[in-house]
């Protein structure tokens, strides 16, 4: 070996990552697949060593945990489960128009929070002086209004200054529990919570409360998957997260497609936060969203921008909060047990993402050689 092919072989790297473009993408799904169903079995194997108890026992406690005993006529922890996939669903279809742009919207929460005191004050202040069907389009309008000038001030920041979107839509989530923190005192005279209001609440299809959320998110997952992928913004919004410049040179105003995209995706946020107070809780608090519009962060990412996609990890992501919250109510364990269980299989899920998407080539490999 020469010197020179000596020096070049020791500053080379041990090993460095190259983008795979050879996948078949059944195969990917079955990587994905397995990974979940590893992470699962991982999941139970740690909860068998916390609780001593068997494999089996595990399993059962975790059904129980999000479907219930569904003894007959007692299905309300199976609509329970799927009311929570809808929120987190519809919350994750609410971030990725912005995302597939490129614009890390980091405050669902907060949008979401903005349209459900929105909901709250209408039915407050106007629940006795409207007649039903005007108060509903009021609280429909206000929640859609709230939630997209809560998305939009960061995206006009972003569009005029150039400012950092991740930064902003996060400390617009504080504002936004702040100032629901401080409504609460006033409107609650001090107590810091509102009693459920009867009044402007959504109406129930077949008895149950749920049913409507439930399609409303179904309806809006539809149409996003067309306006992202058949529509024309959707076709901006596309050409915007592969390269601005590239967007701009074929003459796509950068600066008014981000202000557009995040009108919507503030106002689906703000639907999501009105289908909670007016439609579920009938009231309000600094934790209405629960940090699902964190958790929506992931399951867009994961779904890889795919509304429908989106609907099988959203189900997941519930399925795990649920039933691991039950084996730590029943074993007695720590109450942040649950999260941490979400967290591993999430962790997993990612780790496979990535390697998914590239591969690792190591120093001195056949391909490298042919170079």
């Amino acid at each position: 070996m020469s010197e020179t092919n000596a020096v070049k072989t020791k500053r080379e790297p041990l090993f460095h990552l190259v983008k795979r473009d050879d996948m078949k993408w059944w195969s990917a799904w079955l990587i994905r697949i397995g990974t979940i169903i590893i992470g699962f079995l991982l999941l139970c194997f740690i909860s068998m060593m916390l609780t001593k108890e068997s494999f089996g026992s595990i399993v059962e406690t975790m059904y129980r945990g999000v479907f219930g005993k569904l003894e007959q006529g007692k299905t309300k922890m199976l609509w329970s489960y799927l009311q929570k996939t809808a929120i987190l669903l519809g919350l994750s279809i609410a971030v990725t128009p912005a995302f597939k742009m490129k614009f890390w919207n980091c405050g669902a929460e907060g949008q979401a929070l903005a349209g459900g005191m929105a909901s709250m004050i209408c039915m407050i202040e106007l629940g006795d002086k409207l007649p039903y069907p005007v108060l509903i389009l009021v609280i429909v309008f206000t929640s859609i209004l709230a939630g997209a000038v809560w998305g939009v001030i960061p995206a006009i920041f972003k569009a005029q200054y150039n400012t950092n979107e991740t930064l902003f839509t996060l400390m617009m989530n504080y504002v936004a529990t702040q100032i629901v923190k401080y409504y609460l005192y006033i409107e609650g005279g001090g107590s810091n919570k509102i009693n459920p209001v009867s009044e402007g609440n959504l109406p129930i299809i077949g008895g149950n409360e749920y049913l409507l959320n439930i399609i409303i998110v179904l309806v809006l997952t539809v149409l996003i998957f067309i306006y992202l992928n058949y529509s024309k913004h959707g076709y901006e919004i596309t050409v915007v997260g592969e390269s601005q410049n590239t967007a701009r040179y074929i003459g796509i105003n950068v600066k008014k497609v981000f202000i557009r995209t995040m009108i919507v995706s503030g106002a689906l946020c703000g639907v999501i936060g009105m289908l909670l107070v007016s439609g579920t809780n009938h009231s309000i608090d600094t934790t209405t969203v629960g940090g699902q519009g964190f958790t929506a962060i992931m399951v867009s990412w994961l779904g890889q921008f795919n509304p429908f996609i989106m609907v099988l990890m959203s189900a997941l992501v519930i399925f795990l909060q649920l039933g691991s919250g039950k084996v730590a109510d029943s074993c007695h364990l720590n109450s942040s047990y649950a999260d941490i269980a979400v967290g591993l299989v999430i962790l997993l899920v990612v780790g496979c993402e990535f390697f998914i998407r590239y591969s690792v080539k190591f120093r001195g490999s056949k391909k490298e050689d042919n170079k």
